[in-house]
């Protein structure tokens, strides 16, 4: 079934589509929700019962907070990548769906890494730990094959194939970001010619890349979200320090080992 422009207006009780901020379709046998690319100003939607597959109509749901999906017919937790402009969107409830799988702290945490700033995921509260692990082992959500995303469903970034990518950046752009940032500009060295690019320096270029993206990306974040990537980073850190007391260890029981035989 098809939701349209009547059958939302009669149950908001609104004049016109951009002026309705809430709406219930629970267990309306729906399929098609196309409707909601026009609803910019939707800010609390339940659609839990549902025969919904998929959630690109959504995208164009910018001011959108609360979304209820459990029990719908969403196939692949790909489907959330049409969520990732949703910058507002706090609460999610999307279990006993297909897309939910056999592992429910893999799916947790995938879902989580997809959309970090979730609040409260299948009716419980999101920790900052939790964000830190699934940016760590959650599995990264991909795009569904022949979706067309809306240009703002990447966090504000174009897809990862296109120009501007912030992995992509030529020399005068990243020198650009590395200004605004207070940072040293990289000399022409640091770039791989463009006919005949080596495999180690492009290694080096993406990674300087990466860290020009997620510099510049950080202005962007507000308190709560830094304090997520600030956990994230302490994690990270965590994982390295460990690595070096293990060999350390291993290091000085090799050496006694030695001086006693």
């Amino acid at each position: 079934m098809k939701l349209t422009r009547k059958l939302v207006l009669a149950k908001a009780k609104a004049s016109d589509l951009e002026s309705v901020k809430k709406l219930n379709c629970w267990g309306c046998n729906l399929t098609d929700i196309s409707i909601f690319s026009q609803m910019p100003s939707i800010e609390v939607l339940t659609l839990s019962v549902n025969g919904i597959s998929s959630l690109s109509p959504l995208a164009s749901c910018r001011s959108l907070s609360e979304l209820y999906l459990r029990k719908n017919m969403i196939p692949s937790l790909s489907e959330l990548s049409h969520l990732r402009g949703l910058t507002r969107l706090r609460v999610l409830w999307l279990a006993e769906n297909p897309c939910c799988g056999n592992d429910p702290g893999l799916y947790r945490l995938t879902v989580l890494r997809c959309l970090p700033r979730l609040q409260k995921l299948d009716n419980q509260v999101v920790t900052e730990d939790e964000i830190a692990l699934a940016l760590m082992e959650g599995e990264q959500v991909t795009t569904p094959p022949g979706s067309i995303l809306n240009p703002m469903s990447t966090n504000g970034l174009q897809d990862a194939d296109t120009e501007n990518d912030p992995l992509n950046y030529n020399m005068e752009e990243t020198n650009k970001i590395r200004e605004e940032l207070g940072m040293k500009p990289l000399s022409r060295d640091k770039f791989s010619s463009l006919s005949s690019p080596s495999t180690t320096t492009n290694k080096a270029m993406k990674k300087t890349h990466t860290l020009d993206a997620v510099l510049l990306l950080l202005r962007d974040l507000d308190e709560e979200e830094l304090r997520v990537v600030h956990t994230a980073t302490q994690n990270r850190l965590q994982t390295y320090t460990l690595g070096s007391e293990t060999f350390r260890e291993s290091h000085s029981t090799q050496k006694t080992t030695d001086i006693q035989h």
